[in-house]
């Protein structure tokens, strides 16, 4: 895989993720239940979570570090998210949704600017790369999918 091929991907999943909620109406997008207590816009939210996370230790992994685990820090993964989710709560849908979108495109910006060899084969890099997109907005699609069929 290259670059290219992986922008594809990540734009491939995100955009599968963004139609999950499209045309949603604002009632709608704060609606709890989605994911247990979750609503869209805390779903939305998560996964803005994650692609900060993603620009904050990516940079980080191409230095030769490591980032923190997250179960030494916080306890588990479950206690950051919830932690994270506790944290953006007080945010308006469109501050949700603003936020959503200049992440994800701060994320493609630092992408495109990547060194190509963090591409080409399964790195540090691309491994986190793939766990906080193109493989995590795929499962929260699917959750918004089904509480919509069940509405």
């Amino acid at each position: 895989m290259d670059r290219r091929q992986l922008l594809k991907r990540i734009d491939k999943a995100w955009r599968a993720f963004q139609g999950s909620h499209a045309g949603l109406l604002d009632s709608q997008m704060t609606e709890p239940g989605v994911t247990k207590a979750w609503s869209v816009r805390d779903i939305l939210a998560h996964v803005t979570t994650w692609e900060e996370e993603a620009l904050k230790h990516l940079p980080l992994i191409l230095k030769g570090g490591k980032p923190p685990r997250y179960s030494v820090t916080y306890g588990s993964i479950s206690a950051f998210n919830a932690q994270m989710t506790e944290r953006k709560k007080g945010l308006s849908l469109t501050q949700v949704l603003r936020e959503l979108n200049d992440t994800h495109h701060r994320l493609i910006d630092f992408i495109e600017r990547a060194p190509e060899d963090q591409f080409r084969s399964e790195t540090r890099f691309r491994h986190r790369l793939r766990l906080d997109t193109y493989s995590h907005y795929p499962k929260h699609a699917e959750a918004i999918r089904k509480w919509r069929e069940q509405r």
